[in-house]
């Protein structure tokens, strides 16, 4: 049985779980409130922007780095009431996947492990913000990942 070290020194093994989270970390966040506080008073709800990405690369054989980025933007007509932008990260091991299977687990299993904590960020940084907080609805990770690989192989038929 091969062994490996993980950077907070648990032993990933080939009979271990598949997928092991070693660090969760806000790699970059941002939130904006440019008209206060005369955003803050509006009688309606904003109309909100909501975009979601996924992106992971390869650290080490079988470490890698994984992020969840979340981009809203809420504006009363024309005007801006704020922005919130927040990089989620983690390091992960994966233990014993299969090669053609790693880019799905990478961009579609731990993000939704990832979604819970980064979307609490997301809620309490709008509402610390002076705004209700923003409740992000549940992400079809699946429906994300098909999407962007369809994108892909756009790209790269035209290329």
């Amino acid at each position: 049985m091969s062994e490996a070290t993980t950077p907070n020194g648990a032993e990933a093994t080939a009979g271990g779980p598949p997928v092991v989270i070693n660090a969760q970390y806000i790699k970059d966040m941002s939130f904006e409130n440019p008209n206060a506080p005369g955003s803050l008073v509006q009688q309606t709800a904003p109309q909100i922007e909501l975009r979601v990405n996924v992106g992971a690369r390869a650290l080490t054989d079988a470490l890698y780095e994984v992020q969840l980025s979340v981009n809203g933007t809420a504006k009363h007509g024309e005007e801006t009431a704020f922005i919130v932008e927040l990089s989620y990260g983690a390091v992960v091991t994966l233990n014993g996947v299969p090669e053609e299977h790693i880019q799905a687990v990478l961009l579609i299993e731990v993000p939704r492990l990832l979604f819970p904590y980064a979307r609490n960020i997301v809620s309490d940084t709008v509402r610390d913000g002076g705004f209700p907080p923003l409740m992000l609805q549940p992400i079809d990770f699946v429906d994300l990942y098909q999407r962007q690989f369809a994108n892909q192989q756009e790209q790269t038929a035209t290329a």
